[in-house]
């Protein structure tokens, strides 16, 4: 798998770069938007990991180009921690997903993995069970019939769909939703208290809930049989 990664950051680049080749990636960089628009305009990648902040042409002007030339490439972007602004606006133009700064790389190599079992098809719902989550207008739905989510059972649900057939932490989940807001002394009970909640807005029967728990370690999406 061909990863371009766009970023103006030398020392994260190198550390991306260093960490995706040693999952037997390859990967091309650049340091800011002109050079890495012109890698994709030479190469095909199947994936592309673009920061928003870059010198001269900035990320939401590249990936404006990209999907402007037609080019459905996933595409996942690097923000501002708690920028929410350029995250709609990012996902509007054609984004697949985004991360915000600073970011664990154990969530990256996740949110990778789920955007290349997407493929290029540049489809932004995740479903199980009859639930379809819209990644791009966030919105739910269970049978066809919305479902009214708040903003951290919208981020479980989405993290667990992005890693369908893979355990996730309780740990990993409540980084991902509360960033480093989380306190695991004072706030430890907040992920089973939030996925009590989201269980029973999807109203699966108790024996088939899409959501499985795992003993001591934390949560999992299923893979549906083909």
């Amino acid at each position: 798998m061909n990863i371009l990664i766009i970023d103006d950051e030398r020392e994260l680049l190198e550390k991306l770069k260093s960490v995706l080749t040693s999952e037997h990636y390859t990967v091309e960089t650049a340091a800011d938007g002109r050079g890495g628009l012109e890698k994709v305009w030479n190469d095909t990648y199947d994936l592309i990991l673009l920061d928003i902040m870059l010198p001269g042409m900035n990320g939401l002007e590249v990936l404006s180009e990209i999907r402007a030339a037609g080019i459905l490439t996933p595409v996942l972007m690097l923000t501002a921690k708690g920028d929410i602004k350029d995250k709609i606006t990012g996902l509007n133009l054609g984004a697949d997903d985004y991360l915000a700064k600073p970011f664990s790389l154990g969530e990256l190599l996740a949110r990778i993995r789920a955007l290349l079992r997407r493929g290029n098809t540049g489809s932004p719902i995740l479903e199980v069970g009859g639930v379809r989550l819209n990644t791009v207008s966030r919105e739910v739905t269970k049978d066809g019939e919305p479902l009214v989510l708040t903003t951290k059972e919208f981020a479980l649900l989405e993290f667990l769909l992005h890693n369908r057939g893979r355990a996730v932490s309780r740990f990993t989940l409540a980084e991902h939703v509360w960033g480093d807001n989380f306190d695991p002394f004072r706030m430890s009970n907040f992920i089973d208290v939030h996925m009590k909640n989201l269980r029973k807005k999807l109203n699966f029967p108790e024996q088939e809930s899409a959501i499985k728990s795992i003993r001591g370690f934390g949560y999992l999406i299923e893979k549906e049989e083909k």
